[in-house]
């Protein structure tokens, strides 16, 4: 790509296109949000790839995926039309500050552990900022972060091609345990066996996901496997109420439950779990310039990671 020669002839359509192609990883839903027709979204992205001299997108019937240059392109476009609205906003000549929003992506059971603290606490420092946090496993999560559609997100560390222009900051690491109410039969004065715990309904996070993947291994280390028969899902409400109810064996990051787990409303199976900690941290784009209020709620997210590793160490 010669530099002069895509410089003078990019535009801000071709690039609020091409982001709203990646968010949406469809052609028809990004001409809809940007109110076009589906053949000018088309047209403009051919002019964006032969100026850039590369294929950004795999069209097929499924939507569009980025390609490896289309990923590296997205990071350098979101942080193009961050850096406008933020040039737009420090240039405003309104007599009252526009409401901010801060977007946050969160992993499950992150969101139920770590934000409710941190949350209140900038809502003391920040009460005209509004927050608004949507929940997602670590790879929808990772890719909704690079496309620009969170400001930062707390998940969990992937493998190098899906960390491209993302940085990680490690908060704290936790285990996975196993979890049922107070009165199942498995809480008795001698701790069950592995075995016997899988004789039980479980529930489990769905395959493809970090937790799952630790579970699966933790058992295959003990020349065990998941039966069939399994709840499979990321919402921890349902789980809390399978759990809560029924005779499930819930196996679950530590902090998701941590409150019902004090408050003696779930239990947990006496059993070592060694193995299966999971780094959890900050997430941001590298290219990415944080507004202040962004800053500060990192920073009672840190404050709130700093606790969390403490109860961690008391509970060790």
């Amino acid at each position: 790509m010669e530099k002069d020669r895509f410089t003078s002839r990019i535009r801000l359509r071709h690039l609020h296109c091409f982001v709203a192609v990646a968010q949406e990883q469809n052609l028809g839903r990004a001409a809809a949000r940007l109110m076009l027709s589906q053949p000018a979204v088309s047209k403009t992205l051919a002019e964006l790839e032969e100026i850039a001299g590369a294929r950004l997108f795999e069209r097929g019937r499924l939507g569009a995926t980025l390609t490896q240059d289309g990923e590296a392109f997205l990071v350098h476009a979101v942080a193009v039309l961050d850096t406008l609205g933020a040039a737009g906003r420090a240039v405003s000549k309104h007599d009252a500050p526009s409401p901010t929003l801060l977007r946050v992506g969160a992993l499950p059971t992150v969101a139920i552990d770590l934000l409710p603290l941190a949350l209140g606490e900038f809502r003391a420092q920040r009460p005209h900022t509004s927050v608004q946090v949507q929940t997602a496993a670590n790879a929808p999560l990772l890719a909704s972060l690079k496309a620009g559609e969170y400001d930062l997100a707390i998940g969990r560390m992937a493998d190098p091609e899906m960390m491209v222009g993302l940085s990680f900051e490690l908060l704290y690491v936790e285990p996975m345990i196993m979890v049922t109410r107070p009165g199942h039969p498995l809480q008795s004065d001698h701790p069950p066996s592995l075995e016997t715990v899988l004789d039980y309904p479980l529930i489990v996070s769905p395959k493809g996901t970090i937790p799952r993947h630790n579970t699966e291994s933790f058992l295959q280390s003990r020349g065990l496997r998941l039966p069939e028969s399994l709840v499979e899902t990321l919402s921890v409400s349902l789980a809390r109420l399978l759990a809560l109810r029924f005779d499930y064996v819930w196996f679950i990051s530590a902090g998701a439950v941590r409150d019902d787990l004090e408050r003696g409303l779930l239990a947990r199976l006496p059993l070592a779990t060694g193995g299966t900690e999971e780094p959890v941290g900050l997430l941001t784009r590298s290219e990415g310039r944080l507004s202040m209020p962004a800053q500060e709620l990192i920073a009672t997210i840190r404050d709130s990671a700093a606790r969390q590793r403490e109860r961690l160490k008391g509970q060790e």
